[in-house]
């Protein structure tokens, strides 16, 4: 049985694909303090802690610049700025009271850090260009939610308006220093390249995550989708997934293989034994069917129903069938016995109308009905272990490609007396 779960679990369990490089270390940081399992929340979430440790590393940048510059003279400026790095690293604990607490946090935080810088150092500090990163707020909230981002943006707006014009020219410490004031600008302006580049590259990795992963599971829904129906169904499927899967075929191949004996081999072993002997069979006839070009359309106990000529092509439909029918013969005489039984097939084939669609919703399924299935099932229920039983339209059908051997007419329920062969061989001229 695990053999034959292999196969789904290959689809479902399948590795993703690998996304954009992100090192684990900073995986673990921009997942801290992170408790929703609401994908979307966690999505700006990770993007609050990203934007919080940005935040507290500029800060400590500035701070490494100022204690190196002039400790005693800029000590107020130190110590405010190491309380706002500080808050920054405290942000992501803010996550546990609510899906935007850490957001809101942040705001308040680089407003107010951003504003008391400038009146400390003036305006040429040009310490207002960090305010240009409120574009930022869209990804702290969401663009989902503008109730809760534009006031916030407005709020940065307004500040950096109100910043240039009311903000003291030279600040209140170091006053005279227009070195000092050079510096700062200059380092203010690298941060932010900095900064932005971090946001670029934790957005576009982001997105590209969630593009990998949709591909995952399409991925994975094709596969699964490809395993349930026919190809030229799942083509028919994707090109119009709304239009109903519905067709009349008038030259169908339908071929049941049945195990004879199956019931009575079957009745004393353990199931574990009987699922793993049918597994392995069918993994066996699924195969043959690829290689036939025939499609498997379901397995009913030990029977196994496959098609010939959904394409509309009857004949090489008919000779497909015949040639996989052959081959089902040719596979069960080499398979282990069940139990202490050596089963064999009993195959029957009809050639004829039918009807083809599918249907239901939860766990639907590609079905064929009518004449040919009905036919197709009286000759296997009335053919013989080893022998494939075919009824006299589909040996017109297959034409010469097979060495057929006259059964003559036999009493078949609910058809009569009817006229049916055996399928001997294929014919050596026919490729």
């Amino acid at each position: 049985m695990a053999g034959g779960m292999s196969r789904l679990r290959q689809i479902v369990q399948a590795a993703p694909q690998a996304g954009a490089p992100f090192p684990a270390w900073l995986e673990r940081l921009t997942t801290l303090g992170i408790v929703s399992r609401d994908p979307l929340i966690v999505r700006r979430q990770r993007f609050t802690n990203m934007f919080a440790f940005a935040s507290a590393a500029n800060i400590v940048a500035h701070i490494g610049f100022y204690a190196f510059y002039d400790p005693s003279g800029l000590l107020p400026l130190i110590l405010l700025n190491a309380a706002f790095a500080v808050a920054m690293l405290a942000v992501p604990l803010l996550h546990r009271s609510g899906a935007n607490a850490a957001a809101h946090a942040i705001v308040i935080l680089s407003i107010v850090a951003i504003l008391s810088a400038l009146v400390l150092l003036g305006r040429e500090s040009q310490l207002y260009v960090y305010l240009t990163l409120s574009g930022t707020i869209l990804f702290l909230f969401g663009v989902e939610y503008p109730r809760a981002y534009l006031p916030w943006f407005a709020l940065a707006a307004v500040s950096l308006v109100v910043s240039l014009p009311f903000t003291p020219e030279h600040g209140l410490l170091a006053a005279s220093d227009a070195r000092l004031q050079r510096v700062v600008s200059f380092q203010a302006m690298i941060n932010v390249a900095v900064v932005n580049t971090l946001i670029i590259y934790f957005v576009l990795s982001t997105l590209r995550r969630t593009e990998v992963a949709l591909e995952d599971q399409y991925a994975r829904a094709a596969a699964l989708t490809s395993s349930l129906l026919p190809d030229s169904v799942v083509q028919r499927l994707t090109a119009a997934p709304d239009r109903r899967i519905a067709d009349r075929i008038d030259g169908l191949s339908v071929l049941f293989a049945d195990l004879a004996g199956f019931t009575n081999a079957a009745r004393a072993l353990p199931p574990e034994e009987i699922v793993d002997y049918l597994d392995g069979l069918v993994r066996s006839l699924d195969a043959l069917c690829a290689e036939h070009g025939v499609e498997k359309i379901k397995t009913i106990g030990d029977c196994y129903m496959a098609v010939g000529g959904l394409a509309g092509d009857r004949a090489r439909g008919a000779r497909a069938i015949g040639r996989f029918a052959l081959a089902l013969l040719a596979v069960q005489q080499v398979r282990p016995p069940l139990g202490a039984e050596q089963l064999a097939f009993r195959i029957g084939v009809h050639h004829g109308g039918a009807t083809a669609g599918i249907i239901g919703d939860t766990r639907f399924t590609y079905d064929v009905w009518g004449d040919a299935v009905n036919v197709a099932a009286r000759m296997e229920s009335h053919g013989v272990p080893s022998r494939i039983h075919v009824s006299e339209a589909f040996r017109e059908a297959a034409g010469d490609a097979f060495v057929f051997e006259a059964r003559g007419e036999i009493d078949i329920k609910s058809l009569g007396r009817t006229r049916t062969y055996f399928i001997v061989g294929a014919a050596p001229e026919v490729t």
